[in-house]
Parts: structure tokens; sequence; C-alpha cells
């Protein structure tokens, strides 16, 4: 794919799903989409983004390769144990129900996890989880609890499994009274608006193909959005350099809290040019190792 026919296809894909490829690193989307062009019907790019205004399923297609749909109840268990040990229960000390944001939430297993830990540790209580993604077929099954197969249940605890979920054509599906504790709604992380306020944000391996200046943007938004003490949750193996200069302190693999004015104020600032057991919880998952779009 030449530079023209390159950039040719950013920009209608922008103008037809909102997607600014711009935001991912250029080498591996480049290649990755030239990959997925050589599969694709169309004699040339401009012959295939004509395709894609009048055929809504090729487009569907094209999204669901650029929004890498990949989610798993409890993935990357170290990180829930560390949730369910620490950084919920500090967070419950300030405040007796949570406003929580799973960003990038793909078909929901990230955000139903994050309520089933919530009930477990403190039931019963209005925390607020908000489930967004891009995807809207993904949301659309998110909404419906499933159905959910082997492969992505395989780290819920048979008891949990037992309690939240119900048998249906197609594997395992999330019952009305937990669907009901989660609001799932389609967003784009690169130009919408962020709500504040959030005690906790969970975005794990969504930005792993974005670019660095994409990220620093995210970052500082999401600081923006969360409470002093808010903690932002990504990828176990994903590196904040800029953290401090932000506001962030990293308390854990992919745990960053986001300092009281006070103490970010006594941060200091680098130069523009450089980067730098709880109660009712299942053994199983302190038992469990794992791996995340991230959710």
């Amino acid at each position: 794919m030449n530079d023209a026919d390159y950039l040719y296809l950013k920009r209608r894909v922008l103008a037809l799903t909102s997607i600014d490829i711009d935001a991912y690193k250029s080498q591996q989307m480049r290649r990755r989409l030239g990959t997925f062009l050589a599969r694709s019907p169309g004699t040339n790019i401009v012959s295939y983004c004509r395709m894609l205004e009048n055929d809504e399923d090729m487009l569907k297609r094209l999204q669901d390769f650029l929004t890498i749909n990949v989610s798993e109840f409890f993935r990357d268990l170290p990180q829930f144990e560390r949730l369910k040990t620490s950084v919920v229960p500090e967070l419950l000390r300030h405040r007796a129900s949570l406003n929580v944001w799973s960003a990038g939430c793909s078909c929901g297993a990230e955000s139903y996890s994050l309520a089933m830990l919530l009930e477990e540790l403190c039931p019963n209580r209005p925390h607020r989880i908000l489930g967004r993604d891009i995807d809207e077929a993904s949301l659309v099954r998110a909404q419906a609890g499933g159905p959910y197969g082997a492969g992505e249940l395989r780290n819920v605890p048979r008891r949990l499994l037992r309690a939240y979920f119900a048998p249906s054509a197609g594997g395992q599906c999330v019952p009305e009274g937990l669907r009901r504790k989660v609001e799932f709604r389609r967003h784009n992380l690169l130009c919408d608006e962020f709500e504040e306020g959030f005690d906790l944000i969970a975005c794990r391996n969504v930005t792993i193909y974005f670019t660095e200046a994409a990220k620093a943007g995210l970052n500082r938004r999401f600081h923006s959005a969360l409470r002093e003490g808010g903690v932002l949750l990504v990828g176990a193996t994903e590196i904040m350099l800029d953290a401090a200069e932000i506001g962030f302190t990293r308390t854990g693999p992919g745990f960053y809290r986001k300092l009281s004015g006070a103490a970010a104020a006594g941060i200091p600032r680098v130069s523009a040019g450089f980067s730098r057991r709880a109660v009712g919880w299942p053994a199983a998952i302190s038992q469990g190792v794992l791996n995340q779009r991230g959710r």
C-alpha cells in the first residue's frame, strides 16, 4: 500500500467509523491493514472504500478488525487479586459506593467481573459501573449478558459460575440481576467526552497499538476523570513513563493512583522532550495465574 492509498484509506475509515487510524502506530497498523485488505474484495483502495460505503457487513468486518475484540472474565488474575485484597478495600474506606468505568469493555466480561468482585466484597451497595466500547455488536452482546463460551469463562470459580450465570444455548448467560448493575454504551476513547468523578477506571491493553502521543493524551484525560485517590488500571505489562509528570503514582503492575493536589504539586516537572483476604471472595481467584482488548 503506497502513501497516497494509505492516506485515502485513513480518511475514509475516519469518515465511516469515527476510528482515527492516525492514533495507532503507523508501521504496525499499515502492515496489519495490508494483510487484511489482501483478503478483501476490491481491485484497489478507492473501489474497496466505495464498497464499504454501501455494504454494512463489510464495514463491520473492518471495524471488528480495527478494534481487536479479545476478552474473558477475570483476565489477568493477579490484577484481580490485587483489586480484591487492597485496591478496592482502600477505595471503599473513603466511599460507601464506587463509580467505576470499564473503558474498551468489548463484550462485557471485564465489566461483569468488576460487578461480581464488588458484589462479593460489599453486597447490595449502589455502585455505578459503566461499560463503554466503540463496537456496537460487542455492546449488544454485553447488554444481553452473553452467551459466553468456555474459553471466556475459564477463570470464573465454580461458586461464582453457579451464583452469577445461567446455562443457555451457546454457553452461559449473565442473569438480569447482575446485568442491571452495569450500564453499557457506545463510546470512542479518541474523540468522545469523558465523564468525571470516577474511583476506578480500567483500560487494559486497549491502547497497545496506539501512538505514544495518543496514549499520553488519554492518560491525562483519565487523570482528569478520576477523583483524587482514584485508580487507573491498565495492562500489567503497560508502563506509563510520564506517570509522575501527569500526577499518578504507580502502586503495582498496571495500577496508577491519582495523587492529591498537594502531593502532585510537589512533583518536579520534566522538560517536554523527556520521557522517562477479603470476606466472601473465593480462594480460587488467589490460586490462578493468567493473562486482556482487556477485559
